[in-house]
């Protein structure tokens, strides 16, 4: 294999610097500017720096009563059955049962990580540690649709693309189809569009032609392809031969979605297309996601907002629900605009004010059931979702944890009414397949122990660590608003204006939320924030504890007795990233010399052993984006090292590592995205040599162990 090529960095040191290090391209595209427009949490919420954690959590268990005395009095508290029929339209097909459980790692892993880390670096290729080797699974424009046209990058159609591998792929999941683990599923978002680099000779927005917009309304969505494994070694590739029927592409263009759960049906729903309120066109902007005990996958909605148009027009309540989700309404067409609707009249807001509503849900997709209707859960509210990752209670319910993408918005949790049901029949999953559609939504409230001592600076106060109790405040209960002034669908339609009326802990970019299935505690990714502490911001405070928070941090929650559906949580700050030669990093107290230099953490995701990898997205330390491991228990813990980078200008997503633990996913999101670069004058060459093309890879250790060892 020839050496990658190694390229200097323009985007490190100049203008194009944003929030962590993303160039000026991929902010235009990805959140159309967010950082040129105001920040959407305009809220005054309580500051907490200067109560301790026990006042904090006694006033936010008073608020959290207060609310539920004055919005759901005289609701009777019955428990809902543990189990309910099956209900699903004729049309449906049958569902399928999984062969073998999709849900987490069960081999055994090491809790020391023994590979030599990778060394930062700047190189236009993946690179692994030695005795590991890679490869591409799959890449923009391959087929996924058995009898899809091969790609041609001049001759690009909407029809096309429908059956091809789509655009910017987000979150992995890789679900065993048999019990040999040769056969598997592979299940992967498709974020965004990046029209500079997709068509030769890029005309700009404004000169596309409708056909043009219809192929990158083709290439959102997600893709479900059938795996095989290579030579029993820990590489995979799609299968090529047979009928391939669970392959499919869900789009934006074209593919239905079923609200379910209760706003479905809400006036604020509904639109002259869908006048019942129920029935969605497309999903957008899927960033992470998540695997349920029952095998479907869940996608997390983000950043709907700069697809649509319009909301100038718009006044009063109205006008501020926009804002609140980030809907510019002060230009048809701002900065980022996609302007899609030239080719599709739903995208203005003029002709369909209620459009805009119907996106920034979880997506649940049943991949094991081709043809099956993916769903839209309004129960788990309307955010800028990351994604969603759940974890079965002792109690038998299933906990949903929700991070919404945004400076200075929250962390939310759901709990369903219903119970999960583990046995293996045909109703058994149908009824798991409605856990999501009721139950208690929550935002987080976080309370400080040291909060006197937080000067932004990120040193640790004199307890010797960042740590505190919350409260999880419910927003909706029993299928009642528990928020004064607002009806349930307004709850769950506008569930930012609901955490910002309880009161919810402003953070920094919560991002990836993910339960450890060995311990039970949830870990949070918060990627950045450069706005901490700047004029009229929120400031620094024990859980945010950096002024200008480029570097982010990992959050740790615990919840109280383990009990995953209960109200009071403990948390800490087992990692503030950056550079270890900062003093403003910590490591759970490993020796920093030995650590290496992470930056922007954004998914995160868990082997055999409870360990702890973490992806990066925007590294603001001037090298390229990669994948991490930490262990987090025995003396190892703290000692996190680089696995992997990716190509120049790209972002590391998934990751995903295999049941076996003998392979290592991750998602190589924009690589090449530097403004200036073009199809013709591309600023990365991978996969292929020529110009650059998102795809999945697949790292494995060359002796057939598992990957850490």
């Amino acid at each position: 294999m020839s050496e990658p090529v190694r390229r200097p960095l323009p985007f490190i040191g100049t203008a194009q610097v944003r929030h962590g290090a993303r160039d000026r391209m991929t902010c235009l595209y990805r959140c159309g500017n967010a950082c040129d427009h105001p920040v959407p949490n305009r809220s005054a919420n309580e500051y907490l720096g200067d109560l301790v954690a026990g006042e904090v959590s006694r006033r936010g268990v008073m608020r959290g009563a207060l609310v539920v005395g004055l919005a759901g009095a005289g609701v009777a508290a019955g428990a809902a059955p543990a189990f309910a029929s099956p209900a699903g339209a004729a049309s449906e097909p049958d569902v399928v049962v999984p062969e073998v459980d999709t849900f987490a790692s069960k081999a055994p892993a090491p809790s020391q990580l023994t590979f030599k880390a990778v060394t930062p670096n700047q190189v236009d290729g993946i690179v692994v540690p030695n005795g590991y080797d890679h490869a591409v699974v799959i890449k923009w424009g391959d087929e996924v649709v058995p009898g899809a046209p091969r790609f041609n990058v001049a001759k690009q159609t909407a029809a096309a693309q429908s059956k091809q591998f789509g655009y910017n792929n987000d979150f992995v999941a890789v679900l065993p189809l048999d019990r040999r683990g040769e056969r598997a599923l592979l299940v992967v978002n498709h974020e965004y569009t990046n029209e500079d680099l997709m068509f030769p000779g890029f005309p700009g927005i404004d000169a596309l032609s409708v056909e043009q917009l219809r192929v990158a309304m083709a290439a959102h969505g997600m893709s479900v392809v059938e795996l095989e494994r290579v030579g029993g070694s820990g590489r995979w590739t799609p299968v090529t031969r047979g009928s391939r029927r669970y392959n499919r592409r869900i789009t934006a263009l074209e593919t239905r979605f079923k609200l379910t759960g209760p706003a479905a049906g809400s006036a604020l729903l509904k639109t002259a297309a869908d006048p019942g309120g129920k029935d969605v066109i497309g999903t957008l902007n899927n960033c992470a996601g998540g695997v349920t005990p029952w095998g479907t996958i869940l996608s997390g909605e983000e950043n709907f907002n700069q697809y649509f148009v319009g909301a100038e027009t718009s006044t009063g309540a109205a006008k501020d629900r926009f804002n609140r989700y980030g809907i510019d309404t002060t230009n048809r067409y701002p900065s980022g605009s996609r302007k899609w609707d030239r080719a599709d009249a739903r995208f203005d807001l003029t002709k369909n004010p209620n459009e805009a509503n119907r996106f920034g849900w979880v997506v649940e997709i049943d991949p094991f059931t081709p043809g099956s209707t993916p769903r839209k859960h309004t129960a788990l509210g309307r955010v800028k979702h990351e994604g969603a990752n759940v974890i079965i209670a002792k109690s038998g319910k299933a906990v949903a944890y929700m991070g919404d993408d945004e400076r200075f918005d929250y962390l939310y949790k759901f709990v369903s009414d219903k119970k999960f049901d583990s046995g293996k029949s045909h109703f058994a999953r149908r009824h798991n397949l409605t856990l999501l559609e009721s139950g208690t939504l929550y935002v987080a409230k976080l309370g400080f122990t040291s909060a006197g001592e937080i000067d932004g600076s990120g040193k640790l106060p004199s307890d010797g660590a960042f740590n505190g109790t919350g409260t999880w405040i419910p927003l909706v209960k029993n299928g009642k608003s528990q928020v004064p002034g607002m009806t349930t669908e307004e709850v769950l339609v506008f569930t930012r204006l609901a955490g910002d009326a309880v009161g919810a802990t402003k953070m920094d970019r919560p991002e990836d939320v993910e339960p450890n299935p060995k311990s039970g505690k949830i870990y949070v990714a918060l990627t950045n924030n450069t706005q901490r502490g700047s004029s009229g911001k929120a400031p620094a405070d024990e859980a945010n504890p950096r002024t200008n928070n480029r570097h982010g941090h990992i959050l740790e929650i615990t919840e109280n007795g383990g009990d995953h559906t209960g109200e009071a949580f403990t948390w800490t700050i087992p990692i503030v990233c950056g550079d270890p030669k900062d003093p403003a990093t910590y490591f759970m107290g490993y020796d920093k010399n030995l650590v290496s230099p992470i930056s922007c953490p954004d998914n995160v995701a868990f082997d055999g052993a409870g360990n702890l990898w973490i992806s990066t997205d925007g590294n603001a330390l001037g090298t390229n984006d990669g994948l991490f491991a930490v262990p987090l228990e025995g003396p190892e813990k703290g000692h996190l090292k680089q696995f992997l980078t990716v190509p120049y200008g790209a972002e590391t997503c998934g990751p995903w590592i295999h049941a076996d633990n003998k392979s290592a996913f991750v998602a190589v999101q924009h690589p090449g995205e530097i403004t200036g670069a073009s199809i013709e004058k591309p600023a990365s060459n991978w996969p292929d040599g020529d110009f650059a093309k998102p795809g999945v890879a697949v790292a494995w250790r060359v002796d057939g162990r598992s990957i850490g060892v």
